[in-house]
């Protein structure tokens, strides 16, 4: 029997890239969209529609997707966006909606979920986070704020569902091949004072996307953790992570000169 993978923000970059992949594996995929209707047509799986910054749509979407499904062996938390900026740039409303997104959208539709998860008795939930709930960079605060916030969460709910055999699990990807850089959303200010410090973070993200790989180690990932009987939580994906995060916990003024000489590096 095919197992049944929920993946959400499905209709484009690395959520479609993992929802394609597993359905060309033979898994049963149901992918959400806030507007499925435009996508359907083009892509072989089943788009649900869903809004998680919509606490009704998300209860609608669960009746529904439990309507069609017995189980549900695997849920992939992806849906969410980039907000970039200054912090002093970047308005507290802004910030607000990149955490009702990212970590109270994902939070909720979780939380929608597990009692159906628990009667079950089993299942995986695997998130996408970002390499940046792990390290901090200059013009990513909010959205570094909101991966960091998922993975404290997560991080104790592994812990509760273990009692009722259901993984919890969290890929943090570096720079990947997406659309998060092409429909993220910009601080709404400017201060002339960082002009100099916002050009030469803008070209650096700017060149490091361009030049970021297809988010294949993204879905080896998942793999690895839909086979996996019992799968680790963390699950860095990208060039020289490991390291990063050792310099980082371990030599924290290495790891700050190296972040800080990459940033001057760019020229006008």
């Amino acid at each position: 029997m095919k197992q049944t993978i929920l993946v959400t923000g499905a209709s484009s970059g690395i959520g479609l890239y993992i929802a394609n992949k597993l359905h060309e594996s033979g898994y049963n995929v149901i992918g959400t969209s806030r507007s499925p209707e435009k996508y359907q047509s083009k892509i072989q799986f089943k788009l649900l529609a869903l809004d998680i910054t919509d606490v009704n749509s998300i209860k609608s979407f669960t009746k529904e997707l439990f309507s069609q499904i017995d189980s549900l062996e695997v849920v992939i938390n992806n849906a969410g966006f980039m907000l970039t900026g200054l912090v002093e740039e970047t308005s507290i409303e802004l910030g607000r909606q990149q955490f009702e997104t990212n970590f109270w959208g994902t939070v909720n539709l979780t939380n929608e979920l597990l009692p159906y998860l628990r009667k079950q008795r089993h299942g995986k939930i695997i998130t996408t986070g970002s390499f940046f709930g792990l390290v901090g960079h200059p013009s990513v605060a909010y959205y570094a704020a909101s991966k960091h916030a998922l993975e404290g969460y997560f991080k104790s709910l592994r812990f509760e569902l273990n009692l009722f055999n259901i993984k919890v699990s969290i890929i943090e990807p570096m720079y990947t091949k997406s659309n998060l850089e092409s429909h993220g959303v910009v601080g709404d200010g400017r201060i002339a004072d960082y002009d100099s410090l916002r050009h030469n973070i803008s070209s650096l993200y700017s060149r490091e996307f361009a030049k970021a790989p297809e988010p294949t180690n993204v879905i080896k990932a998942v793999m690895k953790i839909i086979n996996a009987v019992n799968p680790k939580f963390s699950y860095p994906v990208g060039k020289a992570t490991s390291l990063i995060l050792i310099l980082q916990r371990f030599a924290y003024k290495t790891f700050e000169s190296i972040v800080l000489k990459l940033i001057n590096s760019i020229k006008r």
